[in-house]
């Protein structure tokens, strides 16, 4: 047997069936006429954004990364919730000027920024996070070749990376950012010419639980901001901090101590240096916000056994959910939070594998899972999915097609 992952606060069941925000799971995929089927919740992201709030200090501004869920109602939901948006691409860009987005809200990072996105970004007032000094005077050459003054960040480099992180982001030898020590030189520059200076941006790393990893590197990225901002003479009008902020998804998991996290920035903002005096302070984050508000619905087609083992065969997959079958990034692949949404909290009968549809040992939803007994028909939900499912996982593998969404 396999542990699953811890299952999120905020569901309950209705008639013994998993219910997410008082909607039962068979009547929510009724509802959208499909399986498989990702729902998300808005009590739950805008419950996730007020307990983060009410733990930063007040200064501390909120951005959504919205590679982390890029769907169209869940994007104009909580862009009205946050205080600026990050993308990573022109098409992001796009999503977000479809749904009415200033383009003043809106950051862009990436270390291979197509000339026709640098053009777009610059035209819509959007802030370049510029990844490297050939990146930075093309866009100085685009901006006034269309009379433009760019808005422009540079991301940083740094020579640390963020303890414990599922992805490093940050020390080393990196495609992301300017290494720290080039910088001051880069900042002098783009000013010069008369760009907008917005600042620095400082990612270092992802999915981090370590309440105390987190507010070192916090601290951290603000010692390097101040002595960057020395070096260059300037004063910075925004600092991005990045994110980091990680979500349980597997047994053992613990979930990060936010109020912990707040009260150790709290007391370092206390003693800023005048450099930093003014600066709009930000955090970053994608999954935080979204991951745990998410639910994946799939129904079992086939009940099967070999070898002794049960196997549950779903209409999903990691066509949708590539990181639960453990195909992005896991080195040990590791159950996500799992259960037979239509015998939500009845007690485990047997030891089963729950798989999906694909033609591959890869489409594993779940490994040796104490699980009710399903049936055929049953729905298995995996939690954990508003982040980086539908957003990350190959839709068109075998010609399945992408799954059903829906923000409830």
């Amino acid at each position: 047997m396999k542990p699953l992952g811890p299952i999120p606060e905020g569901f309950e069941a209705i008639d013994g069936e998993l219910a997410i925000t008082g909607r039962k799971a068979s009547d929510l995929v009724e509802a959208a006429g499909a399986s498989p089927l990702f729902v998300y919740s808005k009590d739950l992201i805008a419950a996730r954004l007020a307990m983060l709030r009410g733990a930063l200090p007040d200064r501390v501004h909120v951005n959504y990364a919205i590679k982390a869920n890029s769907f169209s109602p869940l994007l104009q939901f909580i862009s009205e919730l946050v205080d600026g948006l990050d993308i990573a691409s022109g098409g992001e860009l796009a999503m977000l000027q479809a749904i009415g987005v200033d383009g003043a809200r809106i950051s862009f990072a990436g270390p291979g920024k197509r000339d026709t996105e640098l053009e777009a970004a610059i035209s819509a007032g959007v802030t370049l996070n510029l990844e490297s000094d050939n990146e930075a005077r093309r866009a100085l050459a685009i901006a006034e070749r269309l009379g433009k003054t760019p808005r422009l960040a540079i991301r940083v480099n740094p020579d640390f990376e963020l303890k414990g992180s599922g992805m490093k982001m940050g020390g080393g030898a990196k495609p992301f950012g300017v290494d720290a020590e080039r910088v001051p030189a880069l900042a002098r520059e783009i000013i010069a010419a008369g760009c907008e200076w917005r600042g620095l941006h400082i990612f270092t790393g992802s999915q981090a639980l370590d309440a105390d990893a987190v507010a070192e590197t916090q601290g951290n990225i603000l010692d390097l901001a101040h002595r960057i901002a020395v070096e260059a003479g300037v004063t910075l009008p925004k600092l991005n901090m990045g994110g980091g902020f990680g979500v349980p998804y597997f047994s053992g998991d613990t979930p990060l101590d936010i109020e912990k996290v707040g009260e150790k920035l709290s007391k370092r903002l206390e003693t800023l240096p005048e450099t930093l005096a003014e600066a709009e302070l930000f955090v970053e984050l994608g999954r935080y916000l979204v991951g745990e508000a998410g639910v994946y619905l799939t129904r079992i087609l086939d009940r099967k056994e070999s070898h002794g083992e049960v196997y549950l065969v779903t209409d999903g997959g990691l066509h949708h959910q590539l990181a639960a079958s453990g195909n992005f990034g896991t080195v040990v692949r590791r159950n996500y939070p799992v259960a037979i949404a239509s015998r939500f909290g009845a007690e485990p009968e047997e030891i089963a594998n729950v798989v999906g549809c694909l033609c591959t040992p890869l489409d594993r939803l779940a490994d040796k899972a104490h699980l009710p007994r399903a049936e055929v028909g049953d729905l298995v939900a995996v939690f954990c999915a508003g982040a980086y499912g539908a957003s990350a996982s190959p839709a068109a593998f075998l010609a399945q097609g992408p799954a059903a969404e829906v923000l409830i």
